[in-house]
């Protein structure tokens, strides 16, 4: 039987606005929103990015998600989700329990992702070379996701259009 909550994943590269974005819409739905770099800063892994500590990351991100959607909240998740293999449980999850998933990607032009890091954040330690590094061994989704520009559209535009693209019939399940 489909539920009624749903599963949001907001995705891109470091200093797109990713967090900023998941939070506002977060709030407007009433969902939970769940964030990598907040995991691992209560998890005491910051400055931590090898493969382990990652994984340990994204394990903690699936089981908080798992246990918000089993209490029937709709989860936002916020994540670089760069490879398919960090997609890939979540895929499974939404099936798993027959809840819609969307994918939205959060965009900005270089110049301004270079200005956004070079700034102190609360969670993320990204600077401009991990954002190279992660552009470099991004692995595009299957399917596209719905693509918002933090830099070109205002944040009413871009909520007003995630919440349509989340309202579609059929959901986005593959990465």
């Amino acid at each position: 039987m489909k539920r009624n909550n749903q599963l949001i994943a907001v995705l891109g590269l470091p200093g797109t606005g990713k967090t900023t974005f998941a939070g506002i819409l977060a709030t407007k739905l009433q969902a939970v929103h769940l964030n990598t770099d907040k995991i691992r800063s209560h998890l005491g892994k910051r400055g931590q990015y090898d493969p382990q500590s990652k994984q340990e990351i994204y394990e903690a991100l699936i089981s908080q998600t798992r246990d918000a959607l089993d209490a029937g909240k709709t989860v936002i998740i916020d994540a670089t989700f760069y490879r398919k293999e960090l997609r890939a449980p979540f895929i499974k999850l939404a099936k798993d329990l027959e809840i819609d998933l969307h994918w939205i990607e959060i965009k900005a032009a270089e110049e301004t992702i270079r200005q956004r890091v070079s700034k102190k954040r609360t969670y993320s330690e990204a600077d401009f070379s991990v954002y190279l590094k992660i552009k470099n061994s991004f692995e595009p989704l299957v399917r596209t996701p719905l693509p918002l520009w933090s830099d070109r559209q205002s944040m009413e535009e871009m909520i007003t259009r995630a919440l349509q693209h989340c309202q579609r019939d059929s959901p986005n399940l593959e990465s």
